[in-house]
C-alpha cells in the first residue's frame, strides 16, 4: 500500500510538472526589438562616423524630423514638418512601424529635442536596435514670447583617442592578472629573561 500510494505522488508530480512546462512554452512570446548591434560595436559608430546634423542641414529632401519632446512641448512649438514621438513612447506599435517605413523608403531620421542631451539616449537605443539611417540635431530650442528659437548646439569636441581607448581597454581585460608574490615574514624569536631575585636585606635588630 506504501508503494502504491508513493507511486502515485511521484507520476502526480510528474503530471504537475509537465503541465507547467507546457503553459510556460504555449504562454512565451518573443521579444518584439532585439538588439542587432552591442554596445561596443555602437559605441565604435559613433566615435568613427558624423551623426550631428547642423540646423542649416534640416532642409534635405529625403529626411523625417522627429522631436522627442512630450506633447506639451510639441504643440507650444516646433520645427516645420516635424513629427512627435516622445522619448518613453519610442518603441511602442506604431511609433515602431513608422520608424520601419521611414527605414523602408531609405530616409534619414533625425531626432532633435530642447537640445543635443535630449536626443542622446533614444539615438543609443535605436542605433543598436539596427537603426542605422539615424542622425542627431545639434540645435537647442528656447521659446521668446511664445515662439520657437532655433540654434545651433556647442558640442564639446573630444581631443582624446577614444577608439584607442576602447582597444586598450579589451586588451587589459583579456589579460590574465600575475598573481601577487606574498612575502612572508619569520615571526621574531622572544627571548624571555628571568627577573632576578631580590635578596634579603641582610643584618637586623
Amino acid at each position: 500500500m506504501k508503494e502504491l500510494e508513493k507511486t502515485k505522488r511521484i507520476s502526480i508530480a510528474a503530471v504537475i510538472t509537465i503541465l507547467v512546462v507546457l503553459i510556460a512554452v504555449l504562454s512565451y512570446k518573443k521579444p518584439k526589438h532585439l538588439y542587432t548591434n552591442n554596445t561596443k560595436s555602437t559605441l565604435e559608430n559613433i566615435t568613427n562616423n558624423n551623426y550631428f546634423v547642423t540646423l542649416e542641414e534640416l532642409n534635405g529632401e529625403n529626411l523625417a524630423l522627429i522631436d522627442v519632446r512630450n506633447q506639451f512641448e510639441f504643440e507650444k512649438g516646433h520645427i516645420e514638418n516635424a513629427i512627435n514621438i516622445y522619448t518613453p513612447e519610442i518603441l511602442n506599435d506604431y511609433n515602431t512601424n513608422l520608424l520601419n517605413n521611414l527605414k523602408t523608403e531609405n530616409k534619414t531620421i533625425i531626432l532633435y529635442g530642447s537640445n543635443t542631451n535630449d536626443v542622446t539616449i533614444p539615438f543609443l537605443m535605436l542605433n543598436q536596435l539596427g537603426y542605422t539611417n539615424i542622425k542627431m540635431a545639434a540645435i537647442e530650442n528656447s521659446y521668446y514670447q511664445n515662439k520657437l528659437i532655433s540654434k545651433n548646439d556647442t558640442i564639446e569636441k573630444s581631443y582624446a583617442d577614444i577608439k584607442g581607448f576602447i582597444e586598450e581597454s579589451i586588451k587589459k581585460a583579456s589579460i590574465e592578472p600575475k598573481p601577487i608574490p606574498v612575502k612572508i615574514v619569520a615571526p621574531k624569536k622572544v627571548i624571555t629573561v628571568q627577573k632576578k631575585k631580590k635578596k634579603p636585606a641582610e643584618g637586623g635588630c
